[in-house]
This record gives C-alpha cells, structure tokens and sequence, in this order.
C-alpha cells in the first residue's frame, strides 16, 4: 500500500497549485479527472504505438466503426488514436490547451464519455487562463500510474481517499461515494459463502449488481474475491449510479479491467419513468445472481416521490414496490425492493443479496392498515428471504458513528436455513485505527472477518448468535377498548354490545407465536376485567430487536462500592485544591 499512500498524497499535493484561482471545494473539478485521465494514458503506453500505427492504416478504409479495431490492438475495450500523451503535452507548453483536447478526442466513445462526465472542458480554459494548465499536467505527468506499479484495487483505494480529502475540506459528505473496503469484503463473503460450490467449477459465469455503484469497490472487491477462488470463474459485473464524478471513476475501473464498460449505466435507480433532468432505472426488467449495495442513509426521497408512488399504485406486486413505501425521510428499503425484483426466480437457480442499513429499518413503521416499512419486513420475512443480519461495530464508516448491519437476503434457501433468520451480534469485532478518518475510528481486521464469517457459516447458536423462526418477528397490534360507562353501567349500542370508551382505549402488541385471548387473559384482563379486543382493527407486524436479543443483565453495583468510589473522589479533589492553594 506505499505506492497508493505515495501516489495520493503527491496527487492530493498538486492542489496546492490550484489554491488562490479555485474554491477548496472546486479542487475535485480539476484533480479527480486528471487522475482518470493519467492512469488511462499510463494503461495504453504500451501499445500506443501500435494504435497509431493501425490507426494510419485503416483510416482511409471507409470502416464504419474503427473502435473494435483499434481495441484489439491497445489491447483494452478502449484505446486512443491522438498523436498526444502526456510526455508528448507537456514537451509542447504553448499549445498546450489545443493538444489537451486533441487527446481526449482522440480516446475511443466509451472512454471520452468518462471525461465528459467531469465536464471538464470548463476546467481547460480556466487552467489556461489563470496559466495553470502546463503546470499541473506537468505534476501528473511525474506520476506513475501504470496497472504494474498500482492495481486496480490499489487504485480504488487511491480514489477514495481523493475524494474523501476533497470532501472533507469541502464539508461534503464523502461517506456517500464509498464503503470501507473492509466491510465490503465481509459482505462479499456472506454472500458468496453458500455458492462456493458452485463458484469453483470451471468456466462459470456469474453477474452482480450494485444499484449504488459509487466509485465501484463493491463491485471490484466482488470480481477480486471470485478470481482468488477460481481463476477459470467470470463475473460480469453491472452498476448504477447518479453522481457523475462516481459514476464516471467507476466505469473508467470496469475499462482498464476488461469488464464492459456498458454495464455500468449513470441513472437514478429508484425511477421508472424517464424525465428531461434524469434517466430511470436501466436494469428494470434485468435479474442478477448476486445484487450487493450500500444505500445513502436516511436520505430523502421526496425528489422522487411522485414516481415512486405511481409505480406503487398503479403497478403494486408487478412493480418494485408493492410491499409497501417507507416514511419520505428514509429511502433506505426503496433500494432493497428495488433489488428484490432483479433477483432471478428460485426456478432459475436464485439469487443472493447483500445491503448495507443504519438501524431505522429493523424497527420503523407500526403496523396500520397502510402499507410502511413494517409491511415491507413482512412482506421481506413471510417470503423467507431474510437470511441473516449482522450488527456491525460502531464508527466503521467515514461519514457516520452510529451503528450499521448488513442483511443477507435469499430467495434458495439452503433446507437448514428455511424458515429461519440468523441474527450474529459483531459489534465488538473492531481494532482502534491509528488515526481518525472522518468519522471512521474503528476497523475490521482480516481476522475479525473471518471470525464472522465461520459464525455465519456455522449456523449454530451461541454468545455472538441467535436463531431465530421467521414468526418470532411478527406480532399482532390489538386494540384493547372499554366501555362507557353511565351511572357505573355499560352505556349499550344499537346492537346491544357494550360502546366503546375512546379515551380509554389503548393497544397490545402481541407476539404472532401467542393466543391473542390467552394474552389478554394473563396480561390485560386481571387489571381491567371489562376490555375486550376490537378484531377489526387488529393489525400485523414484524420488527427485529437487535437490542433486545443480545441483551445483557448487569447487575446494578452496590451502595458500599459508589459510596467508596465517591469518598475517594473527594479525597483525590481536597489533595488537588490543596496543590493550589499551597
């Protein structure tokens, strides 16, 4: 990792030539796209020659489309066929803004639709103008950042921590663009653990999707996973993402790497419907074996509200969103839905799922005759695709402290797992970092993850987990009313039942796995013999406490020891004013 540690500081370094002519917050503008565009000129240098040479020869020929052509030779899924590279831009400084953008012209679609993503046109002209533009090309050009010296993983890395140091110097959120590498290795093994069986074949070909691509780790550390465990295994991987800086790093990493750079679309994921500002989904009607993303969270989706809501009416099961809409001030199981309905049917082998949540989803919603974040655990656990969740330690991510989970989902089930959940408590598998990154103090360590994971693997209940019937989440909301009473007796309705008292009226939730009238008999009837269950209004819902599962009587301590701790208290603070006074 020295490489990446050398290589982002001396990058993170060349913004200082930017201070005075740009906002701090403007800095990302300039370096991020600068950084794509080195390390695709480092990848070619090789074959670059052989571009321009092929390039010569069949120009004249009147081919439709040379971009295959050239491809093969630069031996990548892009090339570039301009004379210019960065040796050959800064060795003319007078021309230099010319030749700049000959270069970018001279990359192949895909690779030009990168840059452009970074607008970074503008970007041009300012440099030049504030005569900036030779020196900054100069600093990149002295930086290597070839495939052999950087890996593609290093590399991710090294865009991280750019983006992190930008965002942070601009009060933005950095955590948006990616998740610690860490965490996302542990998911990739949960989720690829039951399937190594099928993943050691030879000559398999699996895909994965992530509908929060960012910068692309998840995706990477996924295909870096799959090649250690079988080198002959392909996975195709597909991403989505809306920020254009994120979206246009990650397809950069998807083209040095021989993915297919068409796989990862920029679009809003949560849309059906096209509009003028943002494309929709583009992997509606697609299905995925692995789906694996880390949702921003408690993010607002009133942006897309409208939408939304129309495919949930109008669509309701045969859209994405049939189980119900969370509260518009969290979108977090919008995204889960979204990817339950790109996972394949079981008749076509299945599919698993692995996303990133905070707390709010365990618990949020009540039960009501409205469809909320209950229904949608309901609709989650009744179909039995809730596997596992994972209770992460706090501080493990760069832009929040609070306590996160990952949720397996699986629509094959292995029998052993069939109609159970499995809850693993990891909360204290963390070691202290060193230094602070953001709100990041803590870290998994490799040895945590595979502590983890054998837990997981195991299946076998014990201090870090529990085991659990899908029922054991679903209780049953009863409203409990009294009559109104006149004179001490019952006032009686047209029927001749008892009518209910609203100010008296009060609810009961009671577990699906208890007898509602054998509840009410032990719990509720001895302190108010006249109440009864109004069934109409009886409602279902399923929550997971996490805390309550885990929890750890500790018996309070005893007034001898606070009173023995506050006494030398007070001697210790009569010794200190005494050192003043004195």
């Amino acid at each position: 990792m020295t490489n990446v540690k050398e290589s982002a500081n001396f990058i993170w370094s060349i913004a200082d030539l930017l201070r005075g002519d740009y906002k701090q917050s403007d800095y990302g503008k300039v370096i991020l796209p600068l950084t794509v565009l080195r390390r695709l000129d480092c990848v070619l240098d090789s074959t670059k020659s052989d571009v321009i040479k092929k390039y010569e020869q069949v120009k004249s020929m009147n081919i439709q489309n040379l971009d295959p052509i050239l491809n093969k030779v630069a031996g990548y899924n892009f090339h570039n066929r301009s004379k210019f590279d960065f040796d050959k831009l800064v060795a003319d400084p007078n021309n230099i803004a010319s030749n700049l953008r000959n270069y970018i012209n001279g990359f192949s679609e895909d690779a030009r639709e990168i840059i452009e993503q970074f607008e970074f046109d503008n970007q041009i002209t300012k440099l030049d103008d504030a005569n900036l533009l030779f020196m900054v090309l100069k600093r990149f050009q002295e930086v290597d950042l070839h495939p052999s010296r950087i890996s593609s993983m290093e590399m991710g890395y090294m865009f991280e921590e750019l983006i992190r140091k930008f965002a942070e110097i601009s009060n933005e959120t950095a955590g948006e663009h990616f998740t610690p590498r860490e965490v996302i290795k542990l998911m990739v093994n949960l989720l690829f653990m039951d399937d190594r069986d099928i993943l050691t074949q030879k000559g398999i070909v699996k895909t994965i999707f992530d509908c929060c691509a960012g910068t692309g780790g998840m995706l990477s550390v996924a295909e870096e996973y799959l090649n250690e465990l079988n080198p002959d295994a392909r996975l195709e991987v597909f991403g989505q993402e809306i920020n254009p800086e994120s979206y246009a790093i990650c397809k950069s990493d998807m083209l040095i790497k021989g993915q297919n750079p068409s796989n990862i679309k920029r679009a809003n994921s949560l849309k059906r419907k096209d509009s003028e500002k943002q494309k929709p989904d583009q992997f509606i009607n697609h299905k995925f074996d692995y789906l694996i993303t880390n949702p921003p969270f408690g993010v607002k989706w009133k942006k897309v509200e409208k939408e939304v809501k129309d495919e949930h009416n109008e669509m309701g099961h045969g859209g994405r969103y049939g189980a119900g809409l969370p509260s518009v001030s969290d979108g977090s199981l919008l995204f889960l839905m979204n990817l339950i309905s790109k996972m394949k049917p079981k008749s076509e082998g299945g599919s698993r799922l692995a996303i990133v949540f905070n707390g709010s989803p365990l618990f949020s919603g009540s039960p009501s005759s409205k469809k909320n974040e209950s229904s949608i655990r309901q609709w989650v656990i009744e179909n039995d695709m809730l596997e596992a969740i994972v209770a992460l330690p706090n501080q493990l991510f760069y832009n929040t402290g609070i306590a996160t989970y990952i949720w397996i989902l699986c629509n094959h089930k292995p029998k052993e797992r069939q109609g159970k959940v499995q809850l693993i408590n990891a909360v204290d598998f963390y070691k202290k970092m060193s230094k602070s990154l953001g709100d990041k103090r803590n870290e998994l360590s490799d040895d945590h993850i595979k502590n983890i994971t054998q837990i997981y693997g195991a299946f076998e209940e014990g201090d870090y987990c529990k085991i659990f019937d899908n029922e054991d989440f679903g209780y049953r909301k009863v409203t409990v009313e009294r009559p109104t009473l006149k004179n001490g007796k019952p006032v009686l309705d047209r029927s001749g039942n008892p009518k209910p008292d609203s100010s008296l009226r009060d609810t009961e939730n009671i577990p699906l796995k208890e007898d509602i009238q054998s509840y009410m008999e032990r719990e509720v009837l001895p302190h108010v013999h006249d109440a009864w269950v109004d069934e109409k209004k009886t409602n279902v819902g399923y929550e997971i406490n996490f805390t309550k599962y885990f929890y750890q009587y500790k018996p309070l301590r005893s007034l001898e020891e606070i009173r023995a701790d506050i006494l030398a208290l007070e001697e210790d603070t009569e010794e200190l004013i005494k050192e003043v006074v004195e």
